[in-house]
């Protein structure tokens, strides 16, 4: 899917993202708008800018954002940017540079994440309500455990961490996560284009056992038996959503519409 009506942004000699022309002049303020160079399609930065010079640009030009209003829901949290491969894939034996999560959809960057399916042998799926203060989607129903891949941080350690952090659920038990593939969801967002890689997981708790959030994001879990999902799909995240269909489609429940 190609968003319009944003320009690729182009830098190191990558296609590494898409922006809006009203995030050009935070950009041009911070790198000087001769190292800019915009065409009919695309925000190229000149190559001669190195990965360390491009990230403290980027990061100087998110902090004015912030401070605009531009971006919202800033977490201090920083993400990592990889290099593409031949197929235009993250090669993740490629970082390139860090940004903080919040601007990363004002440049339009690939993010990654984990969500994490919680089921019973009864035929049921456990769904948190997040929080009413998450900068995002506030309210949403989600899965069990869900969150982005901080810089530094393998996919592993995340599902262990948001199992702990969104669920309670202690290491020994959460080691029993199982993956179940990945997901990539792009769309255009109020704060920009939505770019995100997802590693999904599957985890089989206990018909006893309740989940408990430790983090203050999520207000609450349900569980649904599986013929029950379709119905509160349109509730969820876009990516929670995706995640549950995959999770039934799997299961050969292939009814779920979002």
């Amino acid at each position: 899917m190609t968003p319009k009506p944003l320009r690729r942004f182009i830098a190191l000699n990558q296609a590494l993202g898409w922006m809006e022309d009203a995030s050009l002049p935070f950009l041009q303020s911070t790198l000087g708008p001769a190292a800019v160079q915009i065409s009919e399609e695309a925000i190229c930065i000149d190559a001669s800018i190195d990965a360390k010079t491009l990230e403290n640009a980027l990061e100087q030009a998110a902090i004015k954002m912030r401070d605009s209003g531009w971006i919202t829901g800033w977490r201090n949290e920083r993400y990592t940017v990889f290099a593409r491969d031949q197929a235009g894939d993250l090669d993740l034996s490629q970082p390139l540079f860090q940004l903080e999560r919040a601007a990363f959809r004002r440049f339009g960057l690939t993010s990654r994440a984990v969500h994490i399916n919680g089921y019973t042998a009864k035929a049921e799926l456990w769904i948190a309500q997040r929080a009413s203060n998450k900068a995002i989607d506030p309210n949403k129903l989600d899965n069990l455990a869900a969150g982005g891949i901080s810089a530094g941080e393998n996919i592993w350690d995340c599902v262990i961490r948001e199992l702990s952090e969104e669920a309670g659920i202690p290491a020994q038990l959460a080691s029993k996560a199982v993956s179940s593939g990945k997901l990539r969801t792009t769309r255009q967002e109020a704060d920009g284009w939505h770019d995100e890689i997802i590693y999904t997981y599957d985890l089989q708790l206990a018909d006893d056992f309740l989940p408990k959030n430790t983090d203050s994001e999520v207000a609450g879990f349900q569980r649904f038996r599986f013929e029950q999902i379709e119905a509160i799909l349109p509730r969820m995240t876009l990516d929670a959503a995706a995640v549950t269909q995959a999770f039934l489609e799997q299961r050969g429940i292939n009814n779920a519409e979002g």
